[in-house]
């Protein structure tokens, strides 16, 4: 019951999620669209720059 709410996702929470979000969507599209995938792709690793970013600056607090 105490559970039911569960502590809020912290923004470095949501990105990771979003991460995983785009590197199985790119998954699922290197099947059928090569061209799409690697842009998918480029946009998780992008994304993965960002949230290095961010735990390193959470890190030196």
């Amino acid at each position: 019951m105490f559970g039911l709410f569960g502590k809020k996702k912290t923004k470095l929470d949501k990105m990771k999620a979003q991460y995983e979000a785009l590197q199985e969507e790119s998954y699922k599209l290197s099947h059928t669209d090569r061209e799409a995938s690697v842009r998918k792709l480029g946009e998780a690793e992008a994304l993965w720059t960002e949230i290095e970013k961010l735990s390193k600056k959470e890190s030196d607090k």
